[in-house]
């Protein structure tokens, strides 16, 4: 069964939203995954290279992760929106 892709044929959504949440936190790919593995999670800089150039899907897990490291909602993460629950 064929896995699904979003409308441009990318393999996640948040690929745009992770690059930019990780330049303005002044994070390189190696530091944010430090940061993941200090936070519980699993991530390397390998997973996150993967990520931001949509050669991976995002699992669930993944998206909590980001979430909590940026303090930043879903939506945030998938389309770039600052709806819902958003930190202040």
């Amino acid at each position: 069964m064929p896995r699904p892709k979003a409308q441009t044929g990318e393999k996640n959504l948040i690929s745009q939203q992770l690059i930019e949440l990780r330049k303005r936190n002044d994070y390189s790919q190696r530091d944010l995954a430090y940061k993941l593995q200090l936070a519980g999670y699993d991530m390397d800089k390998n997973v996150i290279t993967r990520i931001e150039t949509n050669k991976r899907y995002v699992t669930d897990l993944e998206l909590k992760a980001l979430s909590e490291i940026f303090q930043v909602s879903y939506d945030y993460l998938i389309d770039g929106s600052f709806e819902s629950d958003d930190t202040e």
